[in-house]
């Protein structure tokens, strides 16, 4: 079977070669790789983004005259997905789609493979009706409906099996002092269990994940990773391990394994080889058992070069000036998991010597900063935020961090600390720059006090990043500029880009995207931009992006602003001075990121307003 798949794969070749569609040599390489890795030449035309995957799926369905399927418009349903065994599934690349009576539909990349037609007929007992699909998709779909169950379970324990756990994986912190002698107990210390939740833990931190979520349902566990942003499914555990699973989570992170009515919070530190990871654990009760998410704090990971977060050169100046400034405050604002406490970090990283104070109030701390005084905010017993500051204010300090700035009496001593010769760092939850001085005002503080004290306030987003593996540039329909607020006749100019940032632009433009920005001027349109995204490859996952990029709106206090402010005008009139003072908004920046080749306007427009 496999030289009647080959033959046909070179066919396929040799077709798309006359047809015009790919070179001579492009079939070469693809040939080459299909002798390395053992995988067809079709799908490697895909990945080496020689080829659209739908044209291929065309020819494929022409030569076997048989139906394709454009999977990524297709729903499966899980019911049907459990008709086929997972090994089978994977081994093979098939996929089975619908039930119609005696009949199963199932897609396959090779359809001239019999006898796994064969085999799909003794096993699920119907009769099998095969369809094209793309290779390329096919496999990241049976990847998600397959290998994030028993599959990927059993990968991950099979590649954790050669491990030797104590030496290679280690609790650094103690763990639980005290431990009944219970069965739960006995079972948190199974090997199973162990090797599991180290697979687990070790997995996440590979694959670059921010947060791992374990979750409890009526008849099955979930284990997902936030990567890049996005939630993604790994794994379903046996639902019988719930339990064992959730307490050892627990002792990991010196929790009472015997309270399950109220959250808790923990934490784990992990030597994994010569790394050592924090895991910042939160417990939830859920009406099907407790769920746990942990945040992956990997210091190795910490950049604190603001320039590699993609922020733009007049932003990045004026950020600095602010935080090099003796006194007054710096706000940084936006929504949960947008980079605030890290673009924070990295001032403080700019200003840390041996000749200043630094003192920061955290909840929690994050990541240990050498030469930083950092206190945990504690509620329960009273060190909130508000009593942080009052005691930092005795301590000498040159610069204070307040992890957020929640109330009318944190915000009034942070005000008071910034006009009397300290600088204060800070983050608040507002949409934008503008927004974050009408919210300040709202709480109650006087406009002449925030007025004098405000130095800088940055917002923020974090954008997905195009994959640099299979970008290509594309024209954008009227739907998605219609959604941009943007027709293709808008110039640069009717979008408020002054000279200077359509320079910076292209000062700081990649390498694909220079030469299309070279000639950009305030009066070139939308329409004559290049846009770009990504084709989807095995780097990615399919899914076109991979990694992520800050967004900045960096609103420096100049005089005709504090005059605004004394004023109490509203956000709109202190947004149009400053973009008129030559500030990029958050929409404005993504933009620049969209055409630099960084981001997709789908990402822009979900992440900003206009």
């Amino acid at each position: 079977m496999t030289s009647a798949a080959t033959t046909g794969s070179v066919r396929i070749g040799d077709l798309l070669v006359k047809e015009g569609l790919i070179s001579r040599e492009q079939l070469q390489k693809a040939l080459d790789e299909q002798r390395q890795s053992g995988t067809r030449v079709g799908y490697n035309l895909v990945k080496l983004g020689y080829l659209q995957e739908n044209e291929l799926t065309r020819y494929l369905a022409r030569q076997f005259k048989m139906p394709a399927v454009d999977l990524s418009k297709f729903e499966v349903d899980p019911k049907i997905v459990k008709l086929v065994p997972a090994d089978l599934a994977v081994k093979h690349l098939v996929l089975p789609l619908k039930r119609d009576g005696r009949t199963l539909t199932v897609a396959m990349a090779d359809p001239s493979n019999l006898g796994v037609i064969e085999d799909l007929k003794f096993i699920t007992r119907y009769d099998i009706f095969p369809v094209i699909a793309g290779e390329f998709t096919l496999k990241n779909v049976v990847e998600k409906h397959y290998e994030s169950n028993d599959v990927q379970m059993s990968a991950l324990l099979s590649e954790i099996e050669g491990m030797e756990t104590e030496s290679d994986v280690e609790v650094v912190e103690d763990t639980q002092e005290e431990m009944s002698a219970t069965a739960l107990a006995a079972a948190v210390d199974d090997a199973p269990v162990v090797k599991l939740i180290n697979a687990i833990l070790t997995d996440a931190v590979k694959r670059g994940a921010s947060d791992i979520h374990f979750e409890c349902f009526e008849h099955e566990l979930r284990v997902r990773y936030r990567i890049d942003g996005a939630l993604s499914e790994v794994m379903k555990p046996p639902k019988k391990m719930q339990p064992a699973l959730i307490s050892r989570f627990k002792i990991m992170s010196s929790l009472n394994i015997a309270e399950r009515r109220v959250p808790q919070d923990g934490r784990i530190k992990l030597k994994m080889g010569k790394k050592v990871i924090d895991y910042r654990v939160s417990t939830l009760p859920t009406l099907f058992g407790e769920k746990v998410v942990l945040r992956i704090l990997d210091k190795g990971n910490l950049t604190l070069d603001l320039e590699k977060f993609g922020i733009e050169p007049r932003a990045e100046k004026e950020l600095m000036e602010a935080v090099s400034n003796p006194y007054g405050m710096v706000l940084v604002t936006g929504p949960t998991g947008s980079g605030k406490t890290t673009t924070l970090y990295s001032c403080i990283s700019k200003v840390n010597s041996v000749d200043t104070n630094i003192m920061t109030a955290e909840d929690p701390v994050e990541y240990n900063l050498y030469g930083v005084n950092q206190v945990l905010v504690r509620t329960e017993i009273g060190m909130t935020f508000a009593a942080a500051l009052k005691a930092f204010l005795r301590q000498d300090p040159n610069i204070i961090m307040v992890g957020e700035i929640r109330d009318l009496e944190t915000g009034g001593i942070a005000i008071k600390a910034a006009l009397t010769g300290h600088l204060v760092l800070s983050t608040l939850h507002t949409n934008s720059a503008a927004e974050t001085v009408t919210r300040l005002l709202d709480m109650g503080l006087e406009p002449f006090n925030v007025s004098s004290a405000l130095n800088l306030v940055l917002a923020q987003r974090l954008l997905r990043r195009i994959c640099s593996n299979c970008k290509t540039t594309y024209k954008p329909d009227e739907v998605e500029l219609d959604a941009a607020k943007m027709p293709a006749t808008m110039t640069l100019r009717e979008l408020r880009f002054t000279e200077e940032a359509i320079k910076d632009m292209i000062a700081r433009a990649p390498k694909d995207a220079a030469p299309l920005l070279a000639k950009v001027t305030p009066d070139t349109t939308i329409a004559e931009m290049p846009f770009f995204k990504g084709k989807g490859c095995d780097a990615c996952a399919g899914s076109g992006l991979k990694g992520r990029q800050g967004a900045y709106e960096v609103m420096f206090m100049t005089p005709n602003l504090r005059k605004l402010i004394l004023q109490n005008v509203g956000a709109a009139e202190i947004k149009d001075a400053a973009i008129e003072g030559g500030m990029l908004t958050l929409r404005m920046d993504g933009l620049i990121k969209v055409w630099k080749g960084i981001t997709t306007l789908e990402q822009v427009v979900r992440e900003t307003s206009a």
